[in-house]
């Protein structure tokens, strides 16, 4: 009868591995076998690149072409050119997109927001037109200011020909290393994204001179309903490009970017992403300081005050893929020695040192929070007045 159990226990055991793969202290797992000819993984916080197959091979990108036509639309946004309320009316030339649509009628008005929601979960080719030209004024000036933010980009080996990826021609290419980084780009800057990529379906109104109708927004992305943490991002197939996706996953404080281009069929596509997404989740370890709660004041010398209070630059992430135990890192907090007033706001001070197995893996630049400016010969005075009366210690004679 133990016996039994213990087969069981065992038994049990692998099958929860093949389903949730777990990260196991100082073990690296093989990398996955992929069948699509060209896929890249990333972890976007630090750009690293876990996995890489045929990175830098130019590919058709079919509707992950759309990556690029959503950055821009919430660069947009950032800039205050346009709202999410605003409205977006479809023009004749929108209406008559072939492939994927959610048949936008000639003279339609929809949200901005509608629009963006049409277009990453229903890759909706008619959607990205409407916004192609709301924004530009016409697709062609559109494509213009998408192929110089890949330029700006370094996607060196990139070109597009329209803003939806439904041409087949073979001037219009990209490769998974460059799908890769402007997903980065996009869910980084702007990860409000990943609310909308999320969404698995969701109805919205067409509302023309025939009335209103509802339209269902089923999302193209199956692996958010088939892969734990998956958010997004992207699908994409022609009958020249195959099969695409750029995959985001998120578990726990770590996210994780799989693209995978030129697949088969769409059952390889999804199987690949998520191998590659196990693949991250089981040998990656992220450390993750916040860097909320500001550093000590600094001492300062020959200043209207003693001290400036300081703040750190931002958080500090480490990516481990060898297994470290990351709870080991020491945080060590370095001060310049004998600072000097004057002191402007956003100069360095210091910095955040981050130790494993005492050697550095990384810092955090520290700088003045406020300016502080030199003693004068008035603050002298006042100082020593102060000291006659009181007996405060002052930094001019420090």
């Amino acid at each position: 009868m133990k016996k039994r159990i213990i087969t069981w226990v065992l038994l049990l055991m692998l099958i929860m591995a093949e389903i949730c793969p777990v990260k196991i202290q100082g073990a690296v797992q093989p990398a996955p076998e992929i069948s699509a000819p060209g896929a890249v993984l990333m972890e976007p916080s630090t750009g690293t690149v876990l996995y890489e197959k045929n990175g830098e091979e130019q590919r058709s990108p079919a509707s992950i072409t759309k990556i690029m036509t959503l950055l821009l639309i919430f660069e947009a946004l950032e800039d205050g050119q346009i709202t999410l309320e605003e409205e977006a009316v479809t023009s004749a030339y929108a209406k008559s997109m072939g492939g994927s649509q959610v048949f936008l009628e000639e003279g339609e008005k929809q949200t901005v927001e509608t629009l963006i929601k049409c277009i990453v979960v229903a890759s909706g080719n008619d959607a990205s037109v409407v916004m192609a030209e709301h924004l530009a004024g016409s697709e062609e000036e559109f494509v213009k200011r998408m192929n110089e933010k890949a330029g700006e980009l370094g996607m060196l080996h990139t070109q597009f020909e329209d803003c939806c990826g439904l041409t087949d021609s073979e001037e219009h290419y990209t490769t998974a290393s460059d799908v890769a980084i402007v997903s980065r780009e996009l869910i980084t800057r702007f990860p409000r994204i990943l609310e909308y990529s999320s969404i698995w379906m969701e109805n919205i109104i067409h509302r023309t001179a025939q009335g209103e109708k509802e339209f269902c927004l089923t999302n193209t992305n199956k692996l958010i309903r088939s892969y734990e943490g998956c958010v997004g991002l992207k699908t994409g197939s022609t009958s020249v490009a195959k099969y695409c996706v750029s995959a985001v996953a998120q578990r726990g404080d770590m996210t994780l970017l799989a693209v995978v281009m030129g697949a088969p069929d769409a059952k390889v596509r999804f199987k690949d992403a998520a191998a590659l997404l196990d693949y991250g989740f089981g040998n990656c370890d992220l450390y993750l300081d916040e860097n909320r709660i500001n550093p000590d004041p600094v001492p300062i010398k020959g200043g209207v005050k003693a001290e400036v209070a300081c703040r750190y630059t931002g958080e500090f992430r480490y990516l481990d893929t060898e297994g470290k135990n990351l709870s080991q890192i020491e945080k060590k907090i370095v001060y310049m020695k004998n600072l000097q007033a004057p002191v402007k706001k956003g100069d360095i001070v210091g910095e955040a040192q981050y130790l494993l197995d005492g050697k550095v893996v990384g810092k955090t630049d520290i700088v003045a929070a406020k300016s502080v400016k030199k003693a004068g010969l008035w603050d002298y005075i006042k100082h020593i007045r102060k000291r006659m009366i009181k007996g405060d210690d002052y930094s001019a004679d420090r």
